[in-house]
């Protein structure tokens, strides 16, 4: 895809585009459909509060970039209305690494190597307890960190949140199984007892 747009825009000069490359996105409102997406339906939410996490693994790789849904909708808005083009990465500061994690949940650093982790999520995803399957894992310990230099400079963002916060708000939701009144967002689309997520098969879509 990069490399399409790539030639698209050498091929097109004229053409103005731009390209956001946000990491990952967190608000109160989506956290019904994230527990969804990666939790699966038999986690509960109210266990998803700092000191009931007993520990957080500390594996190498294991860190990610992210940012609150406000910022990035302020990230889009700007893109349209700015006279900028190219791709930009969008993220807030810090870093989410391990020992961010577990200072968020109160609990404990284990140091847990890449190969324990992958085969804890494959033995879990092939028994359909949760949706996520391994590979995720393996692609988030190989994310690269980005660079906002210029997304800051250029297109003149600047987040309003910071990323622990936006962790925060997804928390708090949750815990308090928080959703919105649409169908990807809302808590109605898992049906009762989150039965839905369960007869469409725990593992086997998205």
């Amino acid at each position: 895809m990069e490399r399409a747009l790539d030639m698209f825009e050498r091929d097109h000069p004229e053409i103005r585009v731009v390209r956001l490359r946000p990491g990952f996105i967190f608000k109160r409102e989506a956290a019904t459909e994230q527990r969804r997406l990666f939790g699966g339906p038999f986690l509960p939410h109210r266990l998803i509060r700092p000191g009931l996490v007993p520990f957080v693994p500390d594996t190498p790789g294991l860190r990610f970039q992210a940012l609150h849904a406000d910022d990035a909708g302020e990230a889009y808005r700007l893109a349209v209305t700015t006279s900028v083009w190219g791709p930009f990465n969008i993220a807030a500061d810090p870093v989410i690494e391990p020992r961010v994690l577990a200072d968020l949940l109160g609990a404990r650093l284990v140091p847990a190597p890449g190969w324990l982790l992958h085969g804890a999520a494959s033995v879990a995803w092939h028994l359909r307890l949760v949706p996520a399957s391994p590979d995720l894992l393996d692609m988030l310990l190989r994310l690269p960190i980005m660079d906002t230099t210029r997304s800051r400079t250029e297109l003149g963002w600047a987040p309003a949140h910071t990323a622990v916060e936006a962790i925060e708000a997804f928390l708090e939701g949750a815990r308090s199984a928080a959703d919105f009144g649409t169908p990807p967002l809302s808590s109605h689309t898992s049906g009762p007892g989150r039965i839905r997520e369960i007869l469409t098969g725990v593992g086997r879509r998205p």
